[in-house]
Order: structure tokens, then C-alpha cells, then sequence
């Protein structure tokens, strides 16, 4: 297959005095974070700019934003299935070396839109033009950015392990989490130091050019194109581990999954916290405003979450290769809960510390139930085509918790209908979690 040529090209892994797939650990965590410019965290600190060089106010920002983003979010799963074709390593070059070519473009953007108005001399429908043109870039940088390269670089290390799988993952989580929190000091430091021009063309050399380099060379997709085994262990305690186990090996197609319980309760837990963590982070000073609560305060809420999300995550991770992914789901939708009914119930004391500690335990888990359910579940051959539809229905709803907030306080006075409404999802969701079995187990006992 074509992902499988040139694995032993320019080195090969499998001479590795370590094993490889720790270098993966390395790569991926590396990928996910050089997709901080396509997640939202990453583009908020440009919108300010945009806002004032496209002559825009906040909502029509807001509106391109949120229309290019649902667009992505159409085409993930295709992404998916191309992924299980061509590997880790030459989508992720593809991808980075797109992702370069659309920082650039973003940081010429509002040029482009003005130039092309004047050449074609329509300056009466200049806003309409301009329009299209910022909703076009964030389409593309959410589709490349917070979409295929983030999907790519989890579903790449996954794939690298299983007994180990959620160990590796709690270590990346722990840098991933380091790194979304300095980036966006780290962005505005070179917006203030160099404009928001070169800060972006500056990224694209940095998270597109040059890491494209670091995807070519050093990604693999599978340990056993590279003449290894997951773990690093030998093909003979693989099989002895599976006669022990009475271990299913069932590679489950997308279709095959979506027509299984467990498969749609992630999803929709996953979906419903993008949902909630983009409301609740967009309208932030909002929020709290509206519960008597300053900007200071607003802003201080994501120190001590880290730090829960920090130590969660390794627990989680250490866990969730010795205890049933269904456990660390209720915890999950559990915290999910803690966090809506604080939301809703905002105010000083202990539903601001309630807050905190939900949001701490449903970002710790996050990351691990993203990343080690879908390959444990279903099977890595379609790996990609699942976990792109799970990120294309993360992506739309992401889409869809700023403008759900946002009305909730405009239309209804308070953001705590939103927080019903979701509460009322995740209620269900839990009861049905209790159903949500590896299907894997299930194929095992017969």
C-alpha cells in the first residue's frame, strides 16, 4: 500500500535504540500543538486585527467564523477516509504544507478582498466580497488546523500502542495543555513585537513550512509497516496476550460503528462539551459579568482548571489501560454536569469553585476519551474515517456554542437556558452511558 513505501526512508525505526513509538509520543504531541493557529484559542487573538483591516464589527467577524468553521466540519470525515489510505505521514505533509500557504493568505486577506474589488469594480459590494473572502480562510485554517492535523497526529499515536495507550496519551496531554496555554501569549507577543501580518507569516513558517519538514521525516503511521509491534513488544507475547484475553480483533467500518450505542453516547458527549467549552469561552467576560463578577475574575478561572486538567489527565490516562472506558466516561459527563449546573447557578463562592472543578475534570478526560476510545472500540484499519466523523460533529458544534450562548442571553436574559438545555442532553447521556460497552468485549464473549 502506498502509506507502507518508504518507511525505512531516511531511517529506519525499527534500529531505534528506543522504541519508536515514544518518538511518535514526541511527533504527534508536536502536531497537535502546531495546530494552536487553526483552533480558536490560536485565532482569537488575531480578530481584533481582522475586525480593523476588513472594516468589520464583531458579529460579522463572528458570522464568517462561525459559517466557515460549520463548513469544515462537512468535510472531515472524507479527510478521515483519505488519512486510512495515504498514513499519517504524507497527509500531515500535505496538510502542513496547506496550512502554510493559508496563514499567509490570512495575513494578506483584507489586501486580497480590497484588491480584487478595485480590479473587478465593485466597491459598492465591497463588504460582500470581503465576506467571502475571511469565511473562505477560515474554512480552509479550520479544516487544515483544528481538523486534520489534530486528527492525524492523535489517531498516529494511538495507533503506536495499546497496552500503553492511554499512558501515552496522558504524557502528550500533559505538553498539548502546557503548549494551548502559552500559545496565545506567545501569539500575541509577536502581534505587539512584529504586526499581526508577520506574526501569522511567521507561523506559517514555523507550524506549516517548517514543520512539514519534521512530518516527512519522522512520522510513521503504523508500528507494523515498520517492522514492529505495538508497545514495542514481540509478535509471539501479542498472540499470547490475545489467547489469554480471549481478545476480539474486529476492525469496525464507520458504518458498522455508527449502527453500535457506545459509538453516538461519545460522540454526543464529546460533541455537547465542544458545544459548551466554546459558549463558555467566547462569552466569557459576559458571564461572568452577568453573575456580578469582573473581568479579572473571569480570566483567573483557567489557572486552577489547567491545573485539575494537568493531573486528571495523567490519571486518566494511567487508568484507562486497566479499567473500562465506560467508567471514565460517567466521571466525564458527571463533571460535565458539575460544570453547567455552576454555570447556571453562577455567583461567588462555591458554584465559582464548582465551576473550576468541573471543568478541570471534563478537560483532563477530554483528551483521553478523544484519542484512546475510537482505536480501542473499533479498531485502527478505519480509524480515520471514525475519528473524522467524531471531529466533524466536535467541529460543528464548537461551531454552534458561541451563537446557542449568545442567544440564550440576548433573547431569554441569562445564560443559564443555555446550560438547561445542555444539562437536559447530558442528563440522558449519562443514563445511556451506562450501556456504552466496548463492543470489542462483547465480540470476545461469543
Amino acid at each position: 500500500m502506498f502509506k507502507e513505501q518508504y518507511n525505512h526512508v531516511p531511517f529506519s525505526p525499527a534500529k531505534s535504540p528506543v522504541f519508536y513509538g515514544w518518538f511518535i509520543v514526541l511527533w504527534g504531541t508536536l502536531g497537535i500543538i502546531m495546530s494552536v493557529p487553526g483552533q480558536t484559542m490560536g485565532v482569537s487573538t488575531f480578530t481584533d486585527h481582522l475586525i480593523d483591516a476588513l472594516r468589520f464589527d464583531r458579529n460579522e467577524l463572528s458570522t464568517a467564523y462561525l459559517i466557515g468553521t460549520i463548513a469544515s466540519s462537512f468535510v472531515l470525515t472524507r479527510a478521515g477516509k483519505v488519512y486510512d489510505k495515504i498514513g499519517a505521514r504524507w497527509l500531515g505533509t500535505i496538510i502542513t504544507i496547506a496550512l502554510g500557504f493559508i496563514l499567509i493568505y490570512l495575513s494578506q486577506v483584507d489586501r486580497i478582498a480590497f484588491s480584487l474589488g478595485k480590479l473587478l469594480h465593485i466597491a459598492s459590494f465591497q463588504f460582500y466580497l470581503s465576506f467571502i473572502i475571511i469565511t473562505i480562510g477560515f474554512f480552509m485554517l479550520r479544516f487544515a488546523g483544528q481538523g486534520v492535523l489534530t486528527m492525524l497526529s492523535r489517531n498516529m499515536m494511538m495507533k503506536w500502542f495499546n497496552r500503553k495507550r492511554g499512558l501515552a496519551n496522558g504524557i502528550s496531554s500533559v505538553f498539548v495543555s502546557l503548549g494551548f496555554a502559552i500559545s496565545p501569549l506567545v501569539f500575541d507577543y509577536l502581534i505587539e513585537a512584529y504586526s499581526w501580518r508577520w506574526a501569522w507569516i511567521f507561523l506559517a513558517l514555523v507550524a506549516g513550512f517548517g514543520f512539514s519538514l519534521i512530518v516527512l521525516i519522522f512520522f510513521r503511521d503504523n508500528p507494523e509497516d515498520c517492522g514492529l509491534e505495538q508497545d514495542g513488544d514481540s509478535v509471539e507475547r501479542i498472540e499470547e496476550q490475545q489467547r489469554v484475553m480471549h481478545k476480539a480483533e474486529k476492525q469496525f467500518t464507520l458504518k458498522e460503528a455508527q449502527r453500535s450505542l457506545p459509538f453516538w453516547v461519545m460522540v454526543v458527549a464529546l460533541s455537547m462539551q465542544a458545544l459548551y467549552i466554546t459558549g463558555f469561552t467566547f462569552n466569557l467576560v459576559s458571564i461572568f459579568e452577568s453573575a456580578n463578577m469582573d473581568k479579572t475574575v473571569a480570566l483567573a478561572v483557567f489557572l486552577p482548571t489547567s491545573a485539575i486538567s494537568v493531573f486528571i489527565s495523567l490519571a486518566g490516562g494511567w487508568l484507562s489501560d486497566h479499567i473500562k472506558m465506560k467508567y471514565l466516561l460517567l466521571v466525564f459527563l458527571f463533571g460535565q454536569m458539575v460544570s453547567l449546573v455552576s454555570l447556571s447557578l453562577l455567583s461567588p463562592g462555591l458554584p465559582y469553585l464548582f465551576m473550576i472543578v468541573g471543568n478541570g475534570i471534563v478537560g483532563g478526560l477530554f483528551s483521553v476519551l478523544t484519542s484512546v476510545v475510537w482505536p480501542r472500540f473499533y479498531g485502527r484499519q478505519h480509524l480515520g474515517a471514525i475519528s473524522g466523523f467524531a471531529m466533524s460533529s466536535l467541529v460543528f458544534f464548537s461551531a454552534m456554542g458561541p451563537l446557542l450562548f449568545s442567544f440564550s442571553f440576548t433573547e431569554m436574559g441569562s445564560y443559564a437556558w443555555a446550560a438547561y438545555l445542555c444539562l437536559a442532553i447530558v442528563g440522558i447521556n449519562f443514563i445511556a452511558a451506562f450501556k456504552a460497552d466496548n463492543p470489542q468485549e462483547k465480540l470476545a464473549r461469543r
